[in-house]
């Protein structure tokens, strides 16, 4: 098993530096994890630092809220893309699902997905620290209706992260047909072989390099 191929290598700190992200990319490329994770503004600059490598550029859409419009979630994700982004990880719209507009919640994804080229990897944050089992499961199918390829659990920037229990969930829900990303509060290798086991095929972890050396 390669563990370094789970891991999205993340910083999406608001503070985060020019210096930093090179710094984040050259882990990256060090111990081969599968994609950097950043914000916006950085996605030209990772993706020059990483374009001769298998090394993915990931960035956020809608990020950490997911209370943008969706004609400016399109706009954000088609210009990631432009600049070099291979994965988005896009976060819902979370007052349409407290709401149980699951239509709009389905329509907000779907619009984001039919935007970028087929290639691209669209991975949906459903920020499960503020949803019910109910909403959860809902928000799932709502990703997997709006053909998304990945269910996400966590920004990281709300009141939880990733626990067993969401993942087996979303695992169950979406079936073998996409992805499961564990994502917040993952710092360690049991917290990780703990979320692979129950379902995640990738961990987005700012703390990439202590899970690999463990």
């Amino acid at each position: 098993m390669e563990l370094n191929k789970y891991i999205d290598h993340t910083l999406l700190n608001a503070n985060a530096t020019k210096v930093q992200i090179k710094q984040v990319c050259q882990e990256a490329l060090e111990y081969k994890f599968m994609s950097v994770c950043i914000n916006p503004v950085w996605v030209s600059y990772a993706y020059e630092l990483l374009k001769d490598s298998d090394v993915k550029v990931c960035t956020v859409i809608g990020f950490p809220l997911g209370a943008n419009t969706s004609s400016t979630k399109v706009f954000e994700a088609k210009e990631a893309v432009k600049n070099g982004a291979s994965e988005i990880d896009m976060v819902i719209n979370i007052g349409a699902a407290k709401a149980a507009d699951w239509e709009t919640v389905e329509e907000d994804i779907r619009q984001v997905v039919q935007a970028v080229p087929e290639e691209i990897i669209v991975k949906v944050i459903i920020e499960t620290s503020l949803l019910e089992k109910e909403e959860k499961v809902k928000a799932c199918l709502a990703a997997k209706a709006a053909k998304a390829d990945f269910v996400k659990t966590s920004t990281g920037f709300s009141t939880g992260g990733a626990v067993k229990e969401d993942i087996v969930l979303m695992r169950s829900t979406v079936g073998d047909t996409m992805g499961v990303k564990a994502s917040g509060g993952v710092s360690d290798k049991a917290t990780a072989m703990v979320m692979i086991e129950a379902g995640a095929n990738r961990i987005g972890a700012s703390k990439g390099i202590k899970i690999v050396s463990e």
